[in-house]
């Protein structure tokens, strides 16, 4: 597995790798249609952020993408194609991830985590601060998590 950066025309797959990712955890159709403009992937901004993807033999696997600048980032997406979830292809974008926000003088990552993702970024070393209200679903909540970089 090799992760690299993202391309801008990538952006139309990785939008379809955070559409099935999501709906893997079993939500409807309608909370999927609900979330497909939070979950679109623009060319303008993996341009302007700094977002990689995980590839084995030509195929994108998932990708990570961080915003911010020092001293606070946010990790704003993090999915993998659902044959690949538990296989690894997460821990390697979340550490790729990790790297790049250390590199980018972040000290600290935010993190607005899928209520099923939060144990994985716990696992991870984030730490839940709160919760925040979905950008796509009124009325549901989002744990919010963080991520001290200095510590880490």
């Amino acid at each position: 597995m090799e992760i690299r950066p993202a391309r801008p025309e990538e952006a139309a797959l990785l939008t379809g790798i955070a559409l099935r990712a999501k709906a893997y955890w079993g939500y409807d159709e309608a909370f999927m249609a609900a979330c497909r403009s939070e979950l679109t992937v623009d060319a303008d901004v993996i341009e302007r952020s700094a977002t990689v993807v995980a590839e084995a033999d030509g195929q994108v696997l998932g990708f990570v993408s961080l915003s911010g600048a020092p001293p606070t980032g946010s990790l704003d997406q993090l999915f993998v194609e659902p044959e690949w979830i538990g296989r690894g292809v997460g821990r390697a974008l979340f550490e790729r991830a990790r790297g790049l926000a250390v590199a980018l003088g972040l000290r600290r990552l935010t993190i607005d985590s899928d209520p099923n993702a939060e144990p994985f970024y716990l696992a991870m070393g984030a730490t839940r601060i709160g919760s925040i209200p979905s950008g796509s679903i009124p009325g549901r909540e989002l744990p919010l998590l963080a991520l001290d970089l200095e510590a880490s």
